[in-house]
Order: structure tokens, then C-alpha cells, then sequence
């Protein structure tokens, strides 16, 4: 070799070490190629989502007088607040604000961290960061493009939903504060999944500290509200979500509050790249014990139950909580709406036509089955991780078949499902003081269709494992069609996609059922006999 080839070689080794956001354009495009479909989908239903509510808003409350009525009735409600927050403005924009405001923005947060763990603590756990960090890519290069990746998602976010409301007729500065303050939040946990990945050495761990976060957000902006009809509570400014709401789109709005969320983001990111800087690819700050293990593991299940018993306690404890929080609203279901017919009717779509009160506990048990879906889809997923990352195989390189690896981690998502469903009910029917058996059996007549859902996964992962992620997507349709379906008053055969709509609207109906329940979970033991019988058949990812 040539001095001056030597020369070449060396001056570009420096710079492939000096320059820190090297190959950050390339990895960005990447990124979005790989997001191609999934992010235009979060962005256009979750974005068309607002403007479909106005326009409901408009026909159902089509006079200034109904729409000063509502608010009247939603904002001196502590339970309503503690939902959907206080009611800012009553014209067509300033209910869309209050009705979608908070959801909204805690669902562009789980789009931000989706992205941004993916192409960061996902690509580290794989050992793709580290082929690519071979190359002239910069040591913050990855961090900075799934950040921009997220920032590209919440800014088209942002922009449907200006458009959006421009169409429903709530155009202007109101429309841009909104889009702002939701575009802001998901932003803003981008960050907090991005502090989350230097922490963590595992992807999925990295998601569920940062969806505890959004979590505990969501109870500090709803205990807030519930206190204080304003917004001025001390917990609701601890809440980047009451933050959100604080932006008051169309009332007058604060854009001094969205300063001081960007704020927030310059800092989060600072902790960021400081932290993504101190560590090596692959490497965390809170590292995985590799041992001594304490006990025996005899069983595949019992494998199961070690890797994934920290997952379930934590959603046990959030169910217990989140359980005794809807059950302390329920005693003011029947004073939200007043003589509103029109607002009643929206939520006996959502829990049947029995009565207020116990159509406000059906739609809280429903909301709980289609976050528990969330859990099954992760622990099933659980499979998929292990497989990619090469410790499923000296697991059945020994005694332990394909079968019997994959039924230990099945009886866990199953059986985790019932066990934080029947905390859920018991929380529910704790917070309400009420009606324990009624309450507990309507949560867990919730699990077939969990289960379905887990079944679904399975089924993906067995035939085609790497689109067994669609099932991350079935469960925000069904979120979708539970929590905005019933406002929208959508025709029946699109809620009928969700197997939520099928089960029967307990307590209260007048009659069982059993027969959706039947149909459901024999849906998903066929689900699961042939994710089994496709599993067997397949090779196994490499």
C-alpha cells in the first residue's frame, strides 16, 4: 500500500470517527422506507380521526345553545374531566379539543416510541447497528435519524390534522394550536423512548418504560382534572398531556405552553446524545445480569414465566390501579350528560342500552380488554424476539420441542391475559363499591375476544414470523374503533371488525349471551392450533 493510499485511509478513518452525525441522511431514509406503511396508516387514521369528530359534533350539536349545554353538563362533571379533560371553548373546534386532545396525544406517543425504539435499541438487539456502525456511520447517527424519523411522523401528523379540521369547518389559528400541542407530545416522548434505549438492552423493555410513562401521564392529567375545572392543578402541569390540553386550542390559546414543551425536548435530547455517547453499541446503562440464576427452570413454561414475569407484574399493578381509578368515576356516570339525550346516546352505544351507569362500566371494561389485548400481542411477540435473537435454538437444541417452547410462552400471554383482566374487574369493582360479581364477570367475558387477538399474532408468527407485528396493528384498530367508533356512529359492519363489538355489553344486559363468547375463543384455539402446525413446518430465522 501506497503512502498516499495510507494517507487516504487513514484521513477517512478520522473522519468517520470525528464525524458524529455521519450517515444520519442515509440511516434516515432507511428508516422511512422500512415505516413506509405503517407510519402513513398512524398518521391518516389517527389524524382523520379529529376531523371525523368535529363533523359528528357539528350534527349532533348543531346550535351554539346545545353546544353550551354540553360543556355545561361535561365540565362540571369531575369524572367526565378526568377522562377528557375540561372543557376550554363550546364551539365546534374547542369540543373537538376537549374531546380528543388528550387521546390523541398519548397516541402520537406511542407512535414516537414505536419509531424511535425501533430503529435504535431494536437495530442495537438484532446486531444490524453494529454491521452498519462499521461503516462511515457516526456514533450518534442512528439516535439522530430515529429521531427524525419520529419528528417526520408527528409534523404529517400535525399537518392532517390542520387540513382535517379546515374541512370540518374549525380552521385557523385553533386547528394549528391543536395539531401543535399533539405533533408536541409525541415529540416530546421521542425523547423519553430515545433515554429509554440507552437504559435498556432489550427493545421491548425500552417500549414498556417509556408506555409507563405515558401511563403515568395519563393518571397525573386525569387525578389533575378530576380536582380542579380549569386545568390549573399542580398534576395536571406535571403531565406533559395536561400540558397538551393547557394549549387551550380554540379558547384563547397559550403558545407560550408549547415554548415551554419544546423546551422540554431540547432537554430530553440533550440526555439523550450525552448517554448515547458514554456507552457501545449493544451495551446499556442498565445491563442484564447474566447470572448466577437462582432455582430451576424444568419446564418450558417455567422458562417463560422467567423472562417475561417482570412484564406481567408491572401490567398487574397498572391494571389494579387503572381499575380502582375508572371504579371512583362510575358514581358520577349518571349526572355526565344530564338531559342530554343525544350525549347519552353515545355512551349506550359504547355500553348497550341498560342503563347509564352500567353502560359507563361496560365501556370502561371494554376500554380495559382492548389494552389487555396490547399485553397478549406483546408476550406471544415474545416468541419472535427470542427466535432473532438466537436463544431459541439452544433451548431446542435440547429436550424441548418447537411445541411445548412455544405453549410454555402461550399459557403466559393466555393466562396473563385472565390474571390482569380479573385484577381489572376486581379494581373496577373495588373503586365503585359495587356490584363485585356483575363487574368481574363483565371483565372477563372481555377475554375472547383478547384472546382472538393473541391467537391472530400467533398464527402471523407461526406461517410468516416477520409480519407478526400486524398484530401491534389489529389492536390500535380495535382501540380506534372502541374509543372514537361510538362518537362517530360508525355503520355497524365496520365496528363488527372489532370481535369487542360481538361480546355481550355486561353488566347490565338483560339477557347472557354465550354464543359470541363460544364462537371466539374456539376462533382462537384454531388460531393457536395452527400457528402450532405452521410453527412445526418452518424453518427457523437465522
Amino acid at each position: 500500500m501506497t503512502a498516499l493510499t495510507m494517507t487516504a485511509t487513514a484521513g477517512a478513518g478520522r473522519r468517520a470517527g470525528t464525524g458524529q452525525l455521519a450517515g444520519t441522511w442515509t440511516l434516515l431514509r432507511l428508516a422511512l422506507r422500512r415505516d413506509r406503511i405503517i407510519m402513513p396508516v398512524w398518521v391518516i387514521v389517527l389524524g382523520g380521526s379529529f376531523s371525523s369528530v368535529g363533523q359528528s359534533i357539528a350534527s349532533l350539536y348543531g346550535t351554539a345553545a346545545q353546544r353550551a349545554e354540553l360543556a355545561t353538563s361535561m365540565n362540571g362533571n369531575s369524572s367526565v374531566r378526568a377522562m377528557y379533560g375540561p372543557v376550554f371553548g363550546d364551539s365546534v373546534g374547542g369540543l373537538v379539543s376537549w374531546r380528543m386532545t388528550a387521546f390523541g396525544a398519548a397516541l402520537a406517543a406511542v407512535m414516537s416510541l414505536v419509531v424511535v425504539v425501533r430503529h435504535t435499541r431494536e437495530e442495537e438487539e438484532t446486531g444490524r447497528q453494529e454491521m452498519l456502525s462499521s461503516a462511515m456511520v457516526g456514533r450518534r447517527a442512528p439516535l439522530t435519524a430515529a429521531l427524525l424519523a419520529a419528528l417526520v411522523a408527528d409534523a404529517a401528523l400535525g399537518l392532517v390534522i390542520v387540513v382535517g379540521m379546515a374541512g370540518a369547518g374549525a380552521g385557523g389559528a385553533g386547528a394549528v394550536a391543536l395539531a401543535s400541542a399533539v405533533a408536541g407530545v409525541g415529540a416530546l416522548f421521542a425523547c423519553t423512548a430515545a433515554i429509554a434505549a440507552q437504559f435498556t438492552e432489550s427493545a421491548r423493555l425500552a417500549k414498556g418504560l417509556t408506555a409507563a410513562v405515558i401511563g403515568a401521564a395519563f393518571v397525573l392529567k386525569a387525578a389533575g382534572d378530576s380536582a380542579a375545572d380549569d386545568g390549573s392543578s399542580v398534576l395536571t402541569w406535571l403531565s406533559p398531556l395536561g400540558w397538551a390540553e393547557n394549549v387551550r386550542a380554540y379558547a384563547g390559546e397559550r403558545w407560550w405552553v408549547l415554548l415551554a414543551m419544546a423546551g422540554a425536548v431540547a432537554v430530553q435530547c440533550a440526555v439523550a446524545y450525552a448517554l448515547a455517547g458514554r456507552r457501545d453499541v449493544g451495551m446499556s446503562f442498565l445491563a442484564t445480569r447474566p447470572g448466577p440464576a437462582r432455582g430451576r427452570i424444568t419446564t418450558a413454561f417455567g422458562l417463560a414465566v422467567r423472562l417475561q414475569r417482570g412484564a406481567l407484574l408491572g401490567w398487574t399493578v397498572s391494571f389494579a390501579v387503572v381499575g380502582l381509578a375508572f371504579g371512583g368515576l362510575t358514581g358520577g356516570a349518571a349526572d355526565l350528560v344530564g338531559d342530554n339525550e343525544k350525549t347519552k346516546e353515545i355512551f349506550e352505544r359504547m355500553g348497550g342500552q341498560s342503563g347509564l351507569t352500567d353502560a359507563f362500566l361496560a365501556s370502561m371494561v371494554s376500554v380495559l380488554g382492548t389494552v389487555a389485548a396490547l399485553f397478549i400481542v406483546s408476550s406471544v411477540l415474545r416468541l419472535y424476539g427470542e427466535e432473532t435473537a438466537g436463544r431459541a435454538e439452544p433451548v431446542l437444541a435440547g429436550g424441548v420441542g418447537r411445541t411445548g417452547w412455544a405453549a410454555g410462552h402461550l399459557l403466559l400471554a393466555f393466562g396473563g391475559a385472565a390474571l390482569i383482566m380479573t385484577v381489572g374487574g376486581l379494581g373496577l369493582a373495588a373503586g365503585y363499591g359495587h356490584e363485585l360479581p356483575a363487574v368481574l364477570g363483565a371483565s372477563l367475558a372481555q377475554l375472547p375476544a383478547v384472546w382472538l387477538l393473541g391467537g391472530v399474532t400467533f398464527l402471523l408468527y407461526g406461517a410468516l414470523p416477520k409480519a407478526a407485528a400486524a398484530g401491534w396493528g389489529l389492536v390500535g384498530l380495535c382501540l380506534a374503533l372502541g374509543w372514537i367508533g361510538p362518537a362517530l356512529d360508525l355503520p355497524q359492519p365496520v365496528m363488527d371488525v372489532s370481535p369487542f363489538t360481538h361480546l355481550p355489553k355486561l353488566p347490565g344486559a338483560a339477557a347472557m349471551d354465550w354464543a359470541p363468547i363460544a364462537v371466539l375463543t374456539a376462533a382462537a384455539v384454531a388460531l393457536i392450533a395452527g400457528g402450532l402446525a405452521t410453527l412445526r413446518r418452518r424453518d427457523m430465522l437465522n
